[in-house]
């Protein structure tokens, strides 16, 4: 089980991490950002388009909003100002949801069916929050392989190495 103070946690190292990645992404041209280098996600900008992409997804399921207008197959933001902007916006967003987090509702089951395959999943919310956490982190991974791949280091990613002031 995991605990409030844990989700604050990771939603302040999303944050720390997504902007050193976009300050990172920055440095590069539209067309590197948008260039196919073979990732799951073709491009950088595709990759940190699906985490924006992922990411409301979830929000809105652990609010218990729908989807509609959410598409996994159109880009969320077509310009890299906007997901920039998107990013900023999502990543307060998730600060303030960590924040109204409680031990009831990690602990109570919650169910939500798949846009892409309409399976139904079931399982006690922590487990979602984890994956929701999980998944960002792993899609920053190629992110990051991507920008090394242009030269660009973006430093340390490790959690312990987050500033308090993240």
């Amino acid at each position: 089980m995991i605990s409030r103070d844990w989700c604050r946690r990771m939603a302040q190292y999303n944050r720390w991490m997504n902007r050193k990645l976009y300050a990172c992404a920055a440095q590069l041209s539209d067309e590197q950002r948008l260039e196919d280098r073979g990732a799951f996600f073709k491009s950088l900008q595709g990759t940190l388009d699906h985490l924006v992409y992922a990411d409301t997804a979830w929000l809105r399921r652990f609010g218990g909003r729908d989807l509609s207008g959410l598409d996994p197959r159109q880009p969320q933001r077509p310009d890299f100002a906007s997901l920039r902007a998107e990013r900023e916006r999502l990543d307060e967003e998730i600060l303030a949801w960590a924040e109204t987090l409680d031990q009831t509702w990690l602990a109570t089951t919650f169910s939500f069916t798949s846009q892409m395959s309409g399976k139904t999943f079931s399982s006690p919310s922590w487990q979602f929050v984890t994956h929701f956490f999980n998944h960002q982190t792993h899609h920053r991974g190629q992110a990051t392989t991507l920008l090394m791949q242009f030269g660009i280091d973006p430093g340390v990613t490790d959690l312990p190495a987050m500033p308090d002031d993240a």
